[in-house]
């Protein structure tokens, strides 16, 4: 981002010896959990020493951050572990962020600091907390799902290979280093599309909301009363010209408010346009939830259409 919010990544961690770390995490097959933690401890301090080891030294001379062993502050083993209000025990990565994460946005000069804290601990770090932790999402496919935490144990020395363990620890570090500063980029402007969201809500009435450029709309206007008679959204598309899409009920139930007119289902073009009596109007999802055009006018009258055939129905 241009505003330096988010960084470039440029991971500077060594692995060292205890006496000569910084942080000190375990050993051993690899967790999203720790390598999340060592990957955020680096952005935040810069240039990190970690040594990864079996047990604690207790003559250690020099002091350092420990986390994901020994039983301490920043570990989750134990039976008195931090849990959130959900019921989702606190690893290591979520510890540390509750810890440091709002100094961490302030000295990237996020205003948002507050907003952003707990977005991205429930959009990111309580999923690897959770997993983690043993709770694993339930998911109804016939595909094996990867979530973050898979990807993460995917850096793992392969069995018959020579690979290092350490090195291939550095590797999931900084692929999880990208990932992280993404995840800051993509909450970042959905915190901040959020606020001109609501705005909008506030400002307009009916069951139709415009949006004058495209942003992450839907979470805002599902979890807000403001958006809770809204039936369609109007923005530009960034294919070109303006899209119309139907509203969800809600964010665990993604039947739509309303449909598009079955009459136009799956149509493109001048046969979409013949049917619907619309100049521009040139496709139309199958499934009746998205339509696409050339004007914002057609894109209201699209809205208008749809919206008559529903007063129509009852």
């Amino acid at each position: 981002m241009k505003n330096g919010v988010v960084k470039e990544v440029e991971t500077m961690i060594e692995i060292v010896t205890q006496e000569e770390a910084d942080a000190i995490t375990h050993s051993g097959t690899m967790h999203a959990d720790e390598v999340f933690a060592t990957a955020f401890l680096d952005l935040y301090y810069g240039h990190l020493k970690v040594a990864r080891v079996t047990e604690l030294q207790s003559n250690r001379k020099k002091e350092a951050l420990v986390y994901d062993i020994g039983r301490g502050k920043y570990d989750h083993h134990q039976d008195n572990a931090k849990v959130r209000d959900n019921g989702i025990k606190y690893c290591s990565f979520g510890l540390l962020w509750q810890d440091f994460g709002k100094d961490f946005l302030k000295a990237r000069k996020i205003k948002e600091v507050e907003e952003m804290f707990s977005a991205v601990d429930k959009d990111f770090i309580e999923m690897i907390d959770a997993i983690d932790n043993g709770i694993f999402p339930s998911i109804e496919a016939s595909y094996k799902v990867k979530t973050t935490s898979d990807l993460i144990k995917m850096f793992n020395p392969s069995f018959h290979t020579k690979e290092e363990e350490n090195q291939q620890f550095l590797q999931a570090v900084s692929f999880a280093q990208i990932l992280f500063e993404r995840e800051l980029s993509y909450m970042l402007g959905k915190v901040k599309a959020k606020n001109l969201v609501l705005k909008e809500l506030e400002n307009q009435t009916g069951p139709i909301l415009y949006l004058k450029e495209y942003m992450p709309y839907e979470e805002t206007l599902l979890t807000s009363p403001l958006g809770k008679d809204i039936l369609l959204v109007i923005f530009p598309s960034n294919r070109g010209g303006y899209s119309v899409q139907a509203v969800p009920i809600s964010e665990t139930n993604r039947e739509n408010r309303l449909l598009l007119p079955m009459e136009w289902a799956g149509l493109e073009k001048e046969e979409l346009q013949q049917k619907s009596g619309i100049k521009t109007l040139r496709f139309c999802h199958k499934n009746r939830f998205i339509a696409c055009c050339d004007t914002k006018e057609d894109a209201f009258e699209i809205a208008k259409k749809t919206l008559l055939e529903k007063s129509h129905m009852k």
